[in-house]
Protein backbone atom coordinates (compact mmCIF):
# COMPACT_ATOMS: atom_id res chain seq x y z
CA UNK A 1 0.00 0.00 0.00
CA UNK A 2 1.37 3.40 -0.98
CA UNK A 3 1.81 6.07 1.67
CA UNK A 4 -0.06 9.37 1.45
CA UNK A 5 2.19 12.14 0.17
CA UNK A 6 -0.03 15.20 0.56
CA UNK A 7 -3.04 16.28 2.58
CA UNK A 8 -5.58 18.96 1.73
CA UNK A 9 -7.76 20.45 4.46
CA UNK A 10 -11.24 21.35 3.21
CA UNK A 11 -13.52 23.93 4.81
CA UNK A 12 -17.26 24.05 4.20
CA UNK A 13 -18.30 27.71 4.25
CA UNK A 14 -20.65 30.35 2.87
CA UNK A 15 -18.01 32.69 1.37
CA UNK A 16 -15.02 30.66 0.16
CA UNK A 17 -12.81 33.52 -0.98
CA UNK A 18 -13.37 35.55 2.19
CA UNK A 19 -12.53 32.59 4.45
CA UNK A 20 -9.53 31.61 2.30
CA UNK A 21 -8.08 35.11 2.41
CA UNK A 22 -8.49 35.16 6.21
CA UNK A 23 -6.50 31.91 6.50
CA UNK A 24 -3.85 33.27 4.10
CA UNK A 25 -3.28 36.08 6.58
CA UNK A 26 -3.28 33.73 9.59
CA UNK A 27 -0.81 31.24 8.13
CA UNK A 28 1.20 33.29 5.65
CA UNK A 29 -0.31 31.23 2.82
CA UNK A 30 -0.73 32.49 -0.73
CA UNK A 31 -3.38 32.21 -3.41
CA UNK A 32 -2.00 30.32 -6.40
CA UNK A 33 -1.93 32.05 -9.78
CA UNK A 34 -5.13 31.85 -11.83
CA UNK A 35 -5.39 29.32 -14.67
CA UNK A 36 -3.44 30.09 -17.82
CA UNK A 37 -5.14 32.69 -19.95
CA UNK A 38 -6.73 34.57 -17.02
CA UNK A 39 -5.30 37.68 -15.38
CA UNK A 40 -7.19 37.12 -12.11
CA UNK A 41 -9.27 34.47 -10.35
CA UNK A 42 -12.23 36.84 -10.76
CA UNK A 43 -11.77 36.76 -14.54
CA UNK A 44 -11.75 32.95 -14.44
CA UNK A 45 -14.72 32.82 -12.07
CA UNK A 46 -16.87 34.90 -14.45
CA UNK A 47 -16.47 32.18 -17.12
CA UNK A 48 -18.18 29.60 -14.90
CA UNK A 49 -21.92 28.93 -14.81
CA UNK A 50 -23.67 31.31 -12.41
CA UNK A 51 -24.22 28.60 -9.78
CA UNK A 52 -20.47 27.79 -9.71
CA UNK A 53 -19.23 31.39 -9.48
CA UNK A 54 -17.65 31.97 -6.07
CA UNK A 55 -18.24 28.32 -5.14
CA UNK A 56 -14.65 27.52 -4.18
CA UNK A 57 -11.25 29.00 -3.47
CA UNK A 58 -7.88 27.60 -2.38
CA UNK A 59 -4.56 28.68 -0.94
CA UNK A 60 -1.30 27.04 -0.07
CA UNK A 61 1.93 27.24 1.84
CA UNK A 62 4.41 29.15 -0.35
CA UNK A 63 7.19 26.83 0.88
CA UNK A 64 5.19 23.76 -0.17
CA UNK A 65 5.51 22.20 3.27
CA UNK A 66 2.05 22.80 4.76
CA UNK A 67 -1.18 21.34 3.42
CA UNK A 68 -3.24 23.04 0.74
CA UNK A 69 -6.43 24.60 2.11
CA UNK A 70 -9.59 24.31 0.03
CA UNK A 71 -12.79 26.24 0.72
CA UNK A 72 -16.10 25.14 -0.74
CA UNK A 73 -19.47 26.83 -0.57
CA UNK A 74 -22.21 24.79 1.05
CA UNK A 75 -25.86 25.81 1.46
CA UNK A 76 -26.14 25.13 5.19
CA UNK A 77 -24.62 27.29 7.89
CA UNK A 78 -22.40 26.08 10.71
CA UNK A 79 -24.57 24.63 13.47
CA UNK A 80 -22.37 22.75 15.96
CA UNK A 81 -18.77 22.57 17.13
CA UNK A 82 -16.17 21.42 14.58
CA UNK A 83 -15.13 17.78 14.88
CA UNK A 84 -11.75 18.68 13.32
CA UNK A 85 -9.93 21.96 13.76
CA UNK A 86 -6.57 23.57 13.04
CA UNK A 87 -4.05 24.32 15.78
CA UNK A 88 -1.98 27.38 14.85
CA UNK A 89 1.32 26.70 16.61
CA UNK A 90 2.46 30.11 17.89
CA UNK A 91 3.55 29.09 21.38
CA UNK A 92 5.73 26.07 20.60
CA UNK A 93 8.50 25.73 23.16
CA UNK A 94 7.11 28.46 25.41
CA UNK A 95 5.61 27.87 28.86
CA UNK A 96 3.76 29.81 31.50
CA UNK A 97 3.34 33.57 31.17
CA UNK A 98 5.67 33.74 28.16
CA UNK A 99 3.45 31.28 26.26
CA UNK A 100 0.24 33.09 27.21
CA UNK A 101 1.77 36.41 26.09
CA UNK A 102 2.60 34.92 22.67
CA UNK A 103 -0.92 33.50 22.36
CA UNK A 104 -2.48 36.83 23.36
CA UNK A 105 -0.34 38.78 20.87
CA UNK A 106 -1.37 36.50 18.00
CA UNK A 107 -4.98 36.60 19.20
CA UNK A 108 -4.98 40.40 18.96
CA UNK A 109 -3.59 40.25 15.40
CA UNK A 110 -6.23 37.73 14.32
CA UNK A 111 -9.13 39.57 15.98
CA UNK A 112 -8.15 42.58 13.86
CA UNK A 113 -8.56 40.31 10.79
CA UNK A 114 -12.08 39.30 11.84
CA UNK A 115 -11.48 36.31 14.12
CA UNK A 116 -13.25 35.99 17.45
CA UNK A 117 -11.67 35.03 20.75
CA UNK A 118 -13.62 32.27 22.51
CA UNK A 119 -11.63 31.40 25.64
CA UNK A 120 -8.20 30.82 27.11
CA UNK A 121 -7.63 27.27 28.31
CA UNK A 122 -5.06 27.56 31.08
CA UNK A 123 -2.26 25.06 31.54
CA UNK A 124 -2.91 22.02 33.69
CA UNK A 125 -0.81 19.02 34.65
CA UNK A 126 -1.12 17.55 31.12
CA UNK A 127 -1.40 20.46 28.66
CA UNK A 128 0.09 23.90 28.12
CA UNK A 129 -2.22 26.89 27.73
CA UNK A 130 -4.01 27.44 24.42
CA UNK A 131 -6.51 29.95 23.11
CA UNK A 132 -9.72 28.80 21.42
CA UNK A 133 -10.81 31.11 18.60
CA UNK A 134 -13.23 31.26 15.67
CA UNK A 135 -12.47 32.30 12.10
CA UNK A 136 -14.56 34.78 10.10
CA UNK A 137 -17.38 32.22 9.67
CA UNK A 138 -17.30 30.80 13.20
CA UNK A 139 -15.11 27.73 12.60
CA UNK A 140 -13.15 26.92 15.74
CA UNK A 141 -9.36 26.80 15.79
CA UNK A 142 -6.77 27.00 18.53
CA UNK A 143 -3.71 29.11 19.08
CA UNK A 144 -1.38 26.54 20.56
Amino acid sequence: MASVKQVQVTFDCAEPERVARFWCEVLGYVVPPPPEGFATWGDYDRTLPAERQGASFACGDPSGVGPRLYFQRVPEGKVVKNRVHLDVRVGTGLVGAERVAALEAECARLVALGAARVRLLVADEFNESCLVMQDVEGNEFCLD
